[in-house]
């Protein structure tokens, strides 16, 4: 698979800067049931606590907590989908080796979705949280190093998405808008 340069990133930022500051819609849902597994769901429920039912979320626990549990804050990804489209080379079917919980068409930029904004999304409501969401060495080995290292450059846009609690239960649907509460 072709790995996109630093400057073929860069030509799309414009294109990602370009998305909906309200009114977005979620392009895509993935469960991950087990490290590596990948399952593409047209529509799941955010469980607060426990993030995406059937997702491994809580199995998998977290090295950097105190108690190896799973972080709090981290409870759901979201990735911009222009974003992800870009290190993907336009192949959609390589959107959930990104390891994201919600692909969606929204400005996740820090001038937009602060930590603390929270977002109706179906009929839940998550808040995104303070916690970075970083590109990886599995990303980098899944996008290459040029993408890991663009994903990770602008904190402002935050191109690999952001980390989110889910305050209040419900369902997502491929399609479902996402607004601003705050």
């Amino acid at each position: 698979m072709r790995h996109l340069t630093t400057d073929e990133l860069n030509a799309g930022v414009p294109d990602v800067e370009d998305s909906p500051g309200d009114g977005g819609t979620v392009e895509m849902i993935v469960r991950r049931p087990d490290v590596d597994g990948r399952e593409v769901v047209d529509a799941g429920e955010l469980v607060v606590g426990e993030g995406l039912a059937g997702d491994n979320y809580v199995a998998r626990g977290n090295p950097r907590t105190p108690d190896g549990t799973a972080h709090p804050e981290a409870q759901l990804t979201l990735m911009n989908a222009r974003s992800v489209d870009l290190v993907a080379d336009g192949d959609r079917s390589r959107w959930p080796l990104a390891g994201d919980q919600l692909f969606v068409d929204f400005d996740l930029s820090t001038g937009n979705a602060p930590a603390g904004t929270r977002l109706a999304i179906g009929s839940a409501v998550v808040e995104v949280s303070q916690k970075p969401h970083n590109g990886c060495a599995k990303f980098r080995e899944r996008f290459g190093v040029d993408a890991a290292r663009w994903v990770n450059s602008r904190d402002d846009l935050r191109l690999r998405g952001v980390n989110a609690m889910i305050v209040e239960p419900g369902a997502v649907r491929t399609g479902d808008t996402i607004k601003k509460l705050d």
